[in-house]
């Protein structure tokens, strides 16, 4: 249903999450516009504004410090001018095609970003977001009381980077709706250190799995100039890599806060005398230590 409000037209794209918002300017965003962008973007997680081909690099960062401090990356290359900016380029190697939360191996995880796709492919090249807030509110009662009592790590190690490292509570509460999400990811969870490694992996793999289901998803066709806005606190994104051709974007990041959950109920797991681990799973990424 589309629905007009102080100016914008507010079009939800799937039933779990997701909206296109219309009548607004990005590149002339006055307090009340954004207040009200800002309220849209807690209710419905990811939005999106099409038609905004025009918008400057100047704008893109402005609207980026009105939600916090901007990210400047310090490998990814970025616009010549801005080093706020990011380019994504497919063909430099920028698809992100697994499902995943950005940069939960640090301890502040971003807040928010915002994508301005420049070129995009004839057909294919959309993106998808998964709902966690409906991740965790329909997983069974014991399973949630179990998982808001855990903490997951989470690790990024490869030889330009080295190994960066954070734990995070497996449900996080999100700081301004209070809501609670499932808080794990395909891409960067390594394990649940309360738990022995084969439970872990057992767990993790029925989370990840359940985080991705369809029915938490929307999924964004792009046309070019549109801009997409999400809250990285409680979704996860994946872009569908089934296209040929350019696809080209431009990313700021909003630098996060610490995520936050209830403090873990047990201590780590210690394996018990000869005990042993050999990983099934690509998130086995550490053994006992």
């Amino acid at each position: 249903m589309t629905m007009s409000t102080r100016q914008l037209t507010v079009t939800p794209v799937s039933g779990a999450l997701g909206a296109e918002i219309r009548g607004v300017d990005l590149t002339d965003l006055t307090d009340d516009l954004f207040e009200r962008v800002h309220e849209l973007l807690l209710e419905h997680l990811v939005v999106f504004f099409p038609d905004q081909a025009h918008l400057t690099p100047e704008a893109h960062i402005a609207l980026g410090r009105r939600l916090g401090e901007v990210e400047v990356h310090p490998f990814l290359p970025k616009v010549e001018g801005h080093p706020e900016i990011v380019v994504l380029d497919a063909d430099q190697g920028a698809k992100a095609d697994e499902w995943h939360i950005d940069v939960t191996f640090r301890p502040n995880p971003p807040v928010a970003s915002i994508l301005h796709l420049i070129t995009c492919p004839e057909a294919g090249g959309d993106t998808m977001w998964s709902n966690q807030y409906l991740a965790y509110e329909t997983l069974s009662e014991p399973l949630r009381d179990l998982l808001d009592g855990l903490t997951a790590v989470h690790v990024l190690n490869t030889p330009q980077t080295g190994e960066h490292r954070a734990e995070h509570p497996v449900v996080r509460v999100h700081p301004e709706t209070g809501r609670r999400s499932l808080y794990v990811t395909r891409m960067w969870t390594s394990h649940i250190p309360q738990l022995s490694r084969p439970e872990s992996d057992a767990i993790l793999q029925h989370l990840f799995d359940h985080s991705e289901s369809p029915r938490f998803n929307c999924r964004y066709r792009w046309r070019p100039g549109a801009v997409a806005l999400w809250d990285n606190r409680a979704t996860q994104h994946l872009a569908v890599n089934d296209y040929t051709g350019p696809r080209r974007g431009q990313r700021v990041t909003v630098l996060g806060d610490e995520p936050t959950g209830d403090a873990p109920r047990w201590k780590e797991y210690r394996p018990r005398g000869d005990e042993r681990y050999w990983p099934r799973h690509v998130t086995a990424r550490h053994g006992y230590e």
